[in-house]
């Protein structure tokens, strides 16, 4: 190794950016504030697990919002790339639980205590992301009363367009059968389900060099909805294997409610349409 840096190695940042300061690293890195007393080691483990599923969360936000806009657009490529970055942030987040589950039960229960009711079920950016892929539910505004401003943004997502009502959309504009009703549905609700839909994805994936594009966003669908199932599937098992049956601090059943949540779909006749297909 050389005794000294190469010549072309900065190091004078007067007046310059620097890396600390583009990420605001001051900021980011002071923000893990065990609250236990003594601070007890894994403490930290959990905060920063929590905190980069929040920071993956806010990019998920940003990338789907991108993929709706296009899809309002009728440009339907641009979104196929940001939905292939999508399934990619969601396996991060799936790996991160592999972290988590470090965490044994006695020593979660070292501090579990400081949390209160805090839980992530409380995260209204994880639920901006249910109700912007379609699972949709107004109960849940009831959590985020205390925060008007993330109770007016859930609102506002609970009552615009999901991601999937505008494919719907878009086929509609493109001339398929898209029935009238799922198109002027109260959109607060859940999915629909609807065999005139499976109709619909049935023609497309049978003749998929008709409508390409349909076909590879219809996929793209499916592959976001089939990585949060396995998300919470790993959720639920980690859950199970720290904390067993206890409840959830956040006051849920724990892991009753989350094990019922695996076999959600947000895109139901995407699913569906496979079984009445050829072969």
């Amino acid at each position: 190794m050389p005794d000294e840096l190469e010549p072309s190695v900065v190091t004078d940042f007067q007046g310059r950016m620097t890396y600390g300061g583009y990420l605001q690293l001051d900021r980011l890195l002071s923000a893990q504030v065990p609250l236990s007393q003594p601070p007890h080691h894994d403490e930290m483990l959990f905060i920063i697990q929590h905190q980069t599923t929040e920071l993956w969360f806010k990019l998920l936000l940003h990338e789907l919002r991108a993929a709706v806009r296009h899809v309002q657009a009728d440009d339907l490529e641009p979104s196929f790339k940001i939905l292939a970055r999508v399934k990619h942030i969601q396996a991060q987040l799936v790996n991160q639980w592999s972290v988590l589950a470090t965490l044994t039960p006695s020593e979660y229960g070292e501090f579990r205590h400081v949390l209160g009711p805090a839980s992530g079920f409380q995260s209204p950016q994880y639920r901006l992301v249910e109700f912007i892929l379609g699972n949709k539910d107004a109960r849940m505004l009831q959590v985020h009363r205390q925060s008007p401003a993330d109770h007016a943004q859930l609102e506002a997502a609970l009552r615009a367009p999901s991601l999937y009502d505008e494919f719907l959309r878009h086929l509609a504009r493109r001339g398929m059968p898209i029935p009238r009703e799922v198109l002027e549905r109260d959109l607060s609700g859940p999915p629909p389900r609807h065999p005139g839909l499976i109709a619909v994805f049935k023609q497309i994936y049978e003749d998929p060099t008709h409508s390409w594009d349909a076909y590879e966003m219809c996929e793209k669908l499916v592959d976001v909805d089939e990585q949060f199932a396995i998300w919470r599937f790993r959720h639920v098992k980690v859950v199970q294997r720290i904390i067993g049956s206890k409840r959830g601090t956040g006051g849920t059943a724990g892991y009753d409610y989350l094990k019922q949540l695996v076999d959600l779909t947000f895109f139901p006749d995407l699913w569906s349409v496979r079984t009445e297909l050829r072969g």
